[in-house]
This record gives structure tokens, C-alpha cells and sequence, in this order.
């Protein structure tokens, strides 16, 4: 699929000081993204802490971005949990006229073996009618999708296209590269290793960092896709320090804090996540400060 291939962007939800939902700061986050150049967007991923939004807001977020995207570009929606049959009921029952694929989370909490996380995706892709990326993040689902069941499942299910690899192990990352179909795309899930990834044969990313710096994020990964190694590694050390301090702290609670720099959105989030504190704040808001040119 070619429209994922370069920089998507997992979208946070905005929050106001009470805790509601931000509708405007949504709008300008949606719009910076698409203006600063990244290759598509994604919906109700982890980053848009998700878990703690009801259903009402879920579908209130997912309208307003359908409706500022207007058609602009490609939208993945974050699809998954660890009830195999919820997932596969919402899936029947969803519209996905606005969507081009879904992002599925490995199940988490369960454990389940290598058998029971292929059943798991089977079920899915059978009752999918969008393309399936498969999504593995070991370090929240406490289970890692070995790369010989990322591969059965590319090769059993023409609609599973995509892997969003966030194990954060280069050498697996490869290893699907190497034994899944031409066609089948690996897409970095961690925003240190996209660039490398990339290098290796990856298609690109779907990334945090990237919606708070959407211009210089996106043109380094089509460096990296273009081979032009030393401009795209300049970027990439460039925007190093952000990447780590955005996860120091947890996720979203990073990346929010630079949109407040930015003048964009608040940085509140919510429970059982906190803001970061004020040390780490002065320190974001300084890079952002020396990154405005």
C-alpha cells in the first residue's frame, strides 16, 4: 500500500484544563501535521489514550478528524484490544468509508502464545474489510509477536499488509524484512529506530514525535527512503534529545508538553497519567524555543 508508506503520525487527544476534550486544539494539531508535510494520520492509537476516552468521545474525535482531514490525506484507525470477539463485533458493525486501514494492537494483558496471537489476527483479518497493520509493542502488551507469526500471517491474508514493529529490537525488524512477502510493509514504531529501520528495507514509521515536528520528521524519513543517508542522519540526531525526553516521562504526556510549547494544545492528560514535571517541561520547552527558526 503505497499510502503508508513514509511518515504517519499517532494523534493525541487534546484535553482542556478541565479535562474535557479539546475540540479546537484538535483542529490546529490535525491541520499542523497535514501542513507540515507527514504522509498520513492515525486515529485512536495508544497515543490518543484511548483507554481512557469514553465511547461518546471516541466517536467525537474520530468524526472531527474525518471531517478537518476532509479527504486531505490517507486515515488509519487504531482497531484492537485484547477481546478477540469485541474486536471482530466492532469491526461488522463500523463504518470505514473514511478510512483506509486499521491499526491492531497486539492483545495485551493476556500473554497469549504465538498460536493464539496468529488465531487472534486470523479472526480479525477475516472479518476486516479494510487492509490490517498488525501492531507489536512487547512493552505494553507483555507478549512479542515473533517475526515467524508476522510472516505466516502476511503470507495467509492478502488484507494483513503492514507490520507498526515497536519491539525495539533492530535484528527482528530485519528479520521481517527479509522473510515477508516483497509487498509487505514494515513500519517502524519507534521513533529512535525509524530512520534505521527505513535504511533496512522498512517503509517508514507511525510516529509520536512527528506531529510535533511534522516538517523535519517527514522529510527525514523520505531522505532515509531516497538513500540520502548523511542529510537524513543529520535530522535524526537533530531531533534525538526530543525523542528521548518525549518518552521519558510516559507517553502522551511528552509529546504534549511540546504542543504547549508550541502554542498548539495544552499539555493535560489523564489519569492514571500525569503531566510532566517541571524540570522536564523547561527542558522541552527549550528545545522547542531553540528549534523555531
Amino acid at each position: 500500500m503505497q499510502s503508508l508508506i513514509g511518515t504517519g503520525v499517532a494523534l493525541v487527544t487534546p484535553f482542556k484544563k478541565d479535562f474535557s476534550v479539546d475540540i479546537e486544539a484538535l483542529h490546529r494539531i490535525v491541520n499542523f501535521s497535514i501542513d507540515g508535510g507527514v504522509e498520513y494520520l492515525v486515529v485512536m492509537g495508544t497515543t490518543a489514550e484511548n483507554a481512557t476516552l469514553s465511547t461518546t468521545e471516541k466517536e467525537l474525535v474520530i468524526n472531527t478528524i474525518v471531517e478537518v482531514n476532509k479527504g486531505r490525506l490517507p486515515l488509519v484507525l487504531g482497531v484492537g484490544g485484547n477481546n478477540t470477539m469485541q474486536v471482530v463485533e466492532e469491526l461488522k458493525t463500523r463504518d470505514f468509508s473514511a478510512f483506509d486501514a486499521i491499526l491492531s494492537v497486539s492483545p495485551y494483558y493476556n500473554k497469549p502464545t504465538q498460536e493464539g496471537i496468529y488465531q487472534h489476527f486470523k479472526a480479525i483479518a477475516e472479518a476486516s474489510p479494510v487492509p490490517v497493520i498488525l501492531y507489536n509493542v512487547p512493552g505494553r502488551t507483555s507478549s512479542n509477536m515473533l517475526p515467524s507469526t508476522v510472516v505466516r500471517l502476511a503470507n495467509d491474508f492478502e488484507n494483513v499488509v503492514a507490520i507498526k514493529e515497536a519491539a525495539g529490537d533492530m535484528a527482528q525488524a530485519m528479520q521481517i524484512i527479509k522473510n515477508a512477502p516483497k509487498d509487505f510493509l514494515v513500519i517502524s514504531g519507534d521513533d529512535m529506530l525509524a530512520l534505521p529501520i527505513v535504511l533496512a528495507g522498512g517503509a517508514g514509521v507511525i510516529s509520536v514525535i512527528g506531529q510535533g515536528f511534522p516538517k523535519e520528521f517527514s522529510e527525514m524519513i523520505r531522505l532515509g527512503l531516497n538513500k540520502k543517508v548523511s542529510d537524513a542522519f543529520k535530522t535524526h540526531y537533530f531531533l534525538s534529545d526530543s525523542i528521548d525526553m518525549i518518552f521519558e516521562q510516559g507517553n502522551p504526556a511528552g509529546i504534549k508538553q511540546i504542543f504547549q510549547a508550541l502554542g498548539i494544545a495544552d499539555n493535560t492528560v489523564r489519569l492514571p497519567l500525569v503531566s510532566v514535571d517541571d524540570s522536564l517541561a523547561a527542558r522541552l520547552n527549550e528545545f522547542v524555543k531553540n528549534s523555531i527558526k
